[in-house]
């Protein structure tokens, strides 16, 4: 591969003061994690405000990229290409080399860009990107310069090596795992759930996780699509525990004494407990969940604020204003939807009831759980002793 490093470019840790070097850290540490496993001896090094990935001579380029696409924290990734510093006219053939190898036959419009971080270089920023500008010019006739709006920017760095890039290949943004955190994502096999836990790893947070499993009524391939869309997840946000609650015997048992009307509600009150309460063994600061305003009987206001009611820990619900079309475009680009749309159901769903309430009382929901009171306490520590902790992701 002609591409001797890649430049990483980030954008919020540009911000953060003081702080900045603990996100940088943070970012080449994941940078690291990434390429681990891929072919080749990578380095990673911070240089005067810039993050280099140095690429072995021999090495697979397209997947080194797809795992830095995976990377939060990464805006870009520029391909550079390396050379000596053997005086402008040298920079001016290698500049020449660059284009013909990654550019071949260019007759668009360009410009220069010049980054002099060496500033004992006998030559300003714009004479470097002039000389050079002209030396393209000659050697590609057809090419022109435009330096208000080019179809091509050209970057020089000097440094004590010349440093030449182009080209930009769009990273996810966010900010680097292990920056925001840690949290206990609630995963179904739907849609919804696998996308929040994206997005909160987005934003930094390391995830953990939680899937109520329903045997019988739900069968082990339901298992395998949470498993699967867990390993899809952990792509982006590193390895996760992956805690299965065998939740069947509670549901009945709540099937049994209350309302069917409330059923998603109450259930979905049991399952915030039992989240919690791995939530606080993992030493999670808040549970995170799929759900969105209005989607389903169990998600309007006062739904939300049925469930909550049983959380002392912050609820996260990433996608609560998101339609479903928005949902599903985020699957669909971060690779879950395929394996959430595998008609293999949940407990949620086989349990639904025929007319849910819209809008249940916090009061009500409390009254109808006392009907509870003579097994449920067992059954949930039943349920918590028989839980199964799958590593996701980890190596």
């Amino acid at each position: 591969m002609i591409f001797h490093a890649l430049l990483i470019k980030y954008a919020e840790i540009a911000i953060k003061g003081k702080n900045r070097y603990i996100f940088e850290d943070a970012l080449v540490s994941r940078i690291k994690r990434a390429l681990k496993s891929a072919e080749g001896h990578f380095s990673v090094e911070k240089e005067s405000g810039r993050i280099y990935v140095h690429c072995p001579e021999e090495y697979d380029y397209e997947d080194t990229i797809e795992r830095l696409k995976k990377v939060f924290g990464i805006v870009e990734i520029c391909p550079v290409m390396i050379f000596e510093d053997n005086g402008i006219e040298k920079m001016g053939e290698d500049a020449v080399s660059y284009m013909r190898q990654v550019h071949p036959g260019y007759s668009g419009t360009f410009k220069i860009f010049t980054r002099r971080a060496k500033k004992s270089f006998p030559m300003t920023s714009m004479e470097v990107s002039a000389e050079i500008g002209g030396k393209i010019l000659d050697a590609m006739p057809e090419a022109s310069v435009d330096v208000h709006n080019p179809e091509l920017d050209i970057h020089i760095e000097i440094r004590e090596r010349i440093y030449i890039y182009s080209l930009s290949i769009k990273g996810p943004g966010g900010m680097p795992v292990g920056t925001g955190g840690r949290a206990m994502l609630l995963l179904s096999g739907g849609i919804d759930s696998p996308v929040a836990g994206y997005l909160m790893s987005k934003r930094g947070v390391v995830l953990d996780a939680v899937y109520f499993h329903a045997p019988p009524y739900t069968s082990d391939r339901a298992k395998q699509k949470v498993v699967d869309l867990a390993k899809i997840v952990a792509e982006y946000s590193g390895p996760i525990r992956l805690h299965v609650v065998n939740f069947t015997d509670i549901q009945l048992y709540i099937y049994e004494k209350c309302p069917h009307d409330e059923l998603t509600i109450i259930m979905r009150r049991y399952m915030m407990r039992i989240a919690e309460h791995f939530a606080e063994k993992c030493r999670s600061l808040g549970l995170v969940t799929g759900e969105s305003i209005g989607q389903v009987a169990s998600q309007t206001m006062r739904s939300l604020a049925a469930t909550n009611d049983v959380c002392t820990m912050p609820v996260y619900r990433p996608v609560i204003a998101f339609d479903k079309q928005e949902i599903v475009e985020i699957a669909r680009k971060i690779g879950t939807f395929d394996t959430s749309v595998l008609p293999y159901e949940d407990c949620c769903t086989i349990f639904v009831a025929k007319h849910p309430v819209t809008q249940p009382s916090v009061k009500a929901m409390r009254a109808s759980e006392k009907k509870l009171s003579e097994k449920i306490d067992e059954l949930m520590a039943a349920a918590l002793e028989t839980t199964e902790v799958i590593e996701i992701g980890k190596e």
